[in-house]
């Protein structure tokens, strides 16, 4: 009798699997297009567009509107990749928003990446910085010529 083995045979990665399945994620090009504009306009010299990816995410279990992950340093020390940053705005929120406040999500989630693009990424209140609506605001009336 010959027994297979499927990697997918442990409950934990059955569970990981479902989780896979379960979570849908796309490519959103609009939204790329936007956030290049938005770090074009905002002077953001600092971020490399190329190594921004977006997705939208549906059926997704949270109360924000986006979300952004980084890529640790250890990929960048130990498998020479450079950092990367996918910007999530979950489908059920973000559509319903209006397109200034579509606007000030994608920049919120843009502060969010340190000068050093590391891969990183900085918390709402620090030493030097704060991440609020009210800085998102004065951010977004820089834009207006």
């Amino acid at each position: 009798m010959q027994i297979k083995f499927s990697p997918f045979s442990h409950p934990f990665h059955q569970g990981f699997l479902l989780l896979l399945i379960l979570m849908q994620y796309a490519l959103a090009p609009e939204i790329k297009l936007q956030v290049n504009k938005l770090i074009e306009k905002l002077e953001m010299t600092y971020i490399k567009p190329e190594f921004i990816h977006c997705i939208r995410s549906f059926d997704a279990k949270t109360r924000a509107y986006a979300r952004i992950w980084g890529m640790a340093k250890l990929f960048k020390e130990v498998a020479g990749i450079d950092p990367h940053y996918i910007i999530e705005v979950i489908s059920k929120r973000f559509d319903k928003l209006s397109e200034r406040d579509k606007l000030k999500t994608l920049v919120h989630e843009l502060m969010h990446i340190p000068k050093t693009f590391s891969g990183a990424l900085l918390s709402h209140r620090g030493r030097y910085h704060q991440i609020n609506d009210r800085e998102v605001e004065k951010i977004l009336k820089s834009m207006i010529p």
